[in-house]
């Protein structure tokens, strides 16, 4: 039985007939990895403790032999986010026997970053070239600057986001292609993005990138963390491998450290299911479980998310202590190229959300669950920008003063002295990580309780 018939992953295969009568993505979240127990009929899967698997004879076994290897729950987790992204998805009805015969074109990992480091250490050879996003996530600062120059891998950080001075997408598509034509080396081998960017929230225009990319030779990469499967699909975009930290939105309950990827190329794929199996660096079998029961409600989650993102991000622009507001699907003329590429860029399923709300690319419309925002220091108090700002973080009392992102409850946090204090202040000052830039993940709290606690912090940070 052919589980997965999408384009490259099984060589280019023509789609079986189950996968034109696809199921939509809210029936394939609840099902893809979750066929019923065969034994047992039981609706849940259950959690596979195991760490080796009797074989009938030598060689001969069921698809599982030695955990690292292979294990039901990561392999139903595993089939589950391949199903999200993937532009045409395998069989949600697949048995778990059937998915260790035909494994999807995905891989989970104990952490998001060490995503990057399989990533990187499969796919770049020494004394390769990379290519990323200026403002890219923290640790994969971290990791390109830290630790792949110690295998002479070079990383050039390359500002291709759009921002308000672009006229339209297609001026903005020209610069962004000479601006990578003019960073590709004849060592480059990876492109890596994220897009909305952490924490300016840019956009980035991934269909643009993949073509310049792929005309050099180079792989493409895009970190979908802030978005999740249910707003943007990358594969669908030209990415060649989309990554989330599952830490975030896929798990969503702020109780699990994963990272997963998908690749549905075969040959980068083979590279990267080695190294998960070489490297070992893979999840255990109950926080697979645990990812794998978040990812239930995704749908549900992200729509809520993705709403009161919106209306904080409104309410955030009327009031006279907050300077700008970063939130891409926001409404305003200056904004409109970046909406309109993030319009272009959603997914089928939060479009057909969207639009069923009355909401189009002209008005303003929900775009994932983070808000970023700079405090205007001098409304509130003549301190220090940095001491206005932990003042008014520190008197939050619904929003969690904490790092990370995507959970249920809302959080707050101060870029340029946590997420992002391992770049440069140099770097930080080029992408405006200043000291007055808040990065909130908003949560799917009553949003009414959400304002009221950011006006009294406010206050609070004018009184301190």
């Amino acid at each position: 039985m052919t589980i997965y018939t999408n384009g490259e992953s099984n060589g280019n295969a023509a789609p079986a007939p189950h996968v034109h009568e696809a199921y939509h993505f809210n029936t394939r979240v609840i099902h893809a990895g979750s066929e019923a127990n065969e034994e047992t009929g039981a609706v849940i899967p259950p959690i596979s403790l195991a760490t080796t698997y009797k074989q009938t004879a030598v060689g001969v076994h069921k698809g599982f032999e030695y955990t690292r290897s292979n294990n039901p729950n990561r392999l139903a987790f595993e089939a589950l986010i391949a199903s999200l992204e993937l532009p045409e998805p395998g069989d949600v009805h697949a048995t778990t026997s059937q998915l260790a015969q035909d494994l999807p074109p995905a891989l989970a990992f104990s952490s998001g970053s060490a995503v990057t480091q399989a990533i990187v250490s499969s796919l770049v050879k020494q004394n390769g070239h990379i290519i990323s996003v200026g403002d890219v996530y923290g640790g994969t600062y971290r990791y390109f600057t830290k630790v792949a120059v110690n295998s002479g891998i070079e990383t050039s950080f390359v500002h291709i986001s759009m921002n308000e001075a672009a006229s339209s997408i297609e001026a903005h598509a020209v610069e962004v292609e000479k601006q990578l034509e003019a960073a590709f080396r004849p060592e480059t081998q990876l492109v890596w993005i994220e897009t909305p960017t952490n924490p300016t929230l840019s956009v980035i225009d991934v269909e643009t990138v993949a073509r310049v990319a792929h005309a050099h030779g180079a792989i493409v990469v895009v970190d979908n963390t802030f978005m999740s499967s249910y707003y943007q699909q990358p594969l669908r975009l030209g990415a060649d491998i989309v990554v989330h930290s599952v830490t975030k939105y896929l798990n969503g309950h702020s109780d699990v450290i994963m990272g997963v990827l998908v690749a549905p190329n075969p040959e980068i794929m083979d590279k990267l299911r080695f190294y998960q199996n070489a490297g070992g660096a893979v999840p255990g079998q109950f926080d697979s479980w645990l990812a794998q029961r978040g990812a239930k409600t995704l749908h549900l989650r992200m729509q809520t998310h993705g709403a009161n993102a919106l209306e904080i991000a409104r309410w955030l622009e009327r009031q006279d202590w907050v300077r700008e507001v970063l939130y891409p699907g926001l409404e305003g003329a200056a904004r409109t190229p970046i909406r309109h590429l993030a319009w272009k860029q959603l997914s089928p399923v939060a479009r057909e959300k969207i639009e069923s709300q009355g909401m189009d690319k002209d008005s303003g419309f929900p775009y994932g669950g983070m808000v970023s925002f700079r405090l205007d220091a001098a409304k509130l108090s003549a301190a220090e920008k940095a001491t206005v700002s932990s003042n008014f973080l520190s008197a939050l009392k619904v929003f969690t003063l904490a790092e990370s992102l995507g959970g249920v409850e809302s959080l707050a946090e101060l870029p340029s002295l946590m997420t992002h204090a391992s770049v440069s202040a140099e770097d930080r000052a080029i992408l405006g990580i200043d000291d007055e830039l808040i990065r909130l993940s908003v949560g799917i709290e009553d949003v009414r309780d959400l304002e009221r606690d950011l006006v009294q912090a406010a206050k609070a940070a004018s009184r301190a």
